[in-house]
């Protein structure tokens, strides 16, 4: 005879998962999916969180999530600052976690932590509603009406008569309130012609780099180089980083150009500031002082945008390298960028000016 099947098993509670090992036959009903309460799903959302959250900083990454051999998360800023430090230390960068060498090549993406990230809600810090990642930016920048910050030119939300020197700064929806009962209008002409010829001098500095750009494209003899700055240590005590350029051709006369970071600091490791300050050198003896002109931008395969920003020295024998100039980065942010590869990519536009 068959034995009759055991059912002494214990039967799972009404608040317990069941898991289905194997699938349903052809004659058995589909088992019905639990429900996930609201209090769960915020569980849930907070243990992804703590889970997906950057092994550095231990916030969620905003972007791009880098992780070790091992698995451990960093966020991008994190992963170019240790990679950055590790350069400035003559090291080799490590995870924070296990310790396991970290670089460019060895750190992988993770587009499904990514991807998961951007998922998860996030509330407005302005209006307090919730929102997926992803679309959280779109909507504090340009939809939401209780918004104090927005990206016009780097400006704050505030008044239209700020030219004539009203500083309110308030919410969106508030301005139309507030210009109707603003006191800038009512201002004197003698009050006001102070603040409107500023208003118009800061206008005027920002086109003048742009006017001279387009004056010096008119130029006898103008050179573009694709410079590469490789690492080297100084001898001193302290073994400090500097980047230098090959000898590079322009006007017939041989050029380099040397990078240092922080270079006025005696230990620029222990700062997590860093600033690029960079030295124009001329290699060849010239019978006349010779007066250059000159602008930076991103090289081909650069990674780091730089703001338009012209630099001039008259070189001669007696004084053939140009005065330390920080480089000109649009986010100071990429200094570590630029400092995590093996390399820094730069393209140097020179204008010769008299001779």
């Amino acid at each position: 005879m068959a034995e009759a099947p055991d059912n002494s098993e214990p039967v799972p509670s009404s608040s317990e998962s069941v898991i289905i090992c194997n699938p349903p036959q052809d004659d058995e009903p589909m088992p019905k999916k639990r429900r996930i309460s609201e209090k769960e799903s915020d569980k849930l959302e907070h243990r992804l969180g703590g889970i997906l959250c950057c092994a550095v900083c231990l916030d969620l990454p905003q972007a791009a999530v880098y992780q070790c051999s091992n698995g451990h998360l960093m966020c991008a800023p994190c992963f170019t600052h240790l990679l950055a430090d590790a350069r400035l230390r003559d090291e080799s960068a490590t995870c924070p976690n296990c310790r396991v060498e970290i670089s460019k090549t060895s750190a992988s993406r993770n587009l499904a932590v990514e991807k998961t990230v951007s998922e998860l809600p996030s509330e407005c810090k302005y209006c307090t509603r919730v929102f997926p990642r992803h679309s959280l930016q779109h909507h504090e920048d340009s939809a939401c009406e209780e918004r104090v910050a927005v990206r016009v030119c780097g400006r704050l939300t505030g008044c239209r008569y700020a030219c004539i020197g009203c500083g309110w700064r308030g919410p969106a929806h508030e301005a139309a309130a507030h210009e109707a009962a603003c006191a800038a209008p009512r201002r004197s002409a003698a009050d006001v012609v102070p603040l409107l010829a500023e208003h118009e001098r800061r206008a005027a500095a920002a086109l003048a780099v742009h006017r001279q750009l387009l004056d010096l494209l008119s130029c006898e003899q103008i050179t573009i180089n694709d410079l590469q700055l490789k690492p080297y240590r100084t001898e001193e005590f302290v073994h400090k980083l500097y980047y230098e350029t090959s000898r590079f051709n322009a006007f017939n006369l041989q050029w380099v150009v040397k990078a240092f970071v922080n270079k006025n600091q005696r230990d620029p490791t222990q700062s997590t500031e860093r600033e690029i300050t960079y030295q124009v050198i001329l290699k060849s003896k010239p019978s006349v002082a010779v007066s250059v002109q000159w602008v930076w931008l991103r090289g081909p395969y650069g990674e780091a945008r730089v703001e338009p920003r012209l630099a001039a020295h008259a070189f001669h024998e007696a004084e053939p390298d140009a005065p330390p100039l920080p480089l000109p980065l649009a986010d100071p942010g990429d200094a570590n960028r630029l400092l995590a590869n093996k390399a820094i990519h730069l393209r140097l536009t020179m204008f010769l000016t008299s001779k």
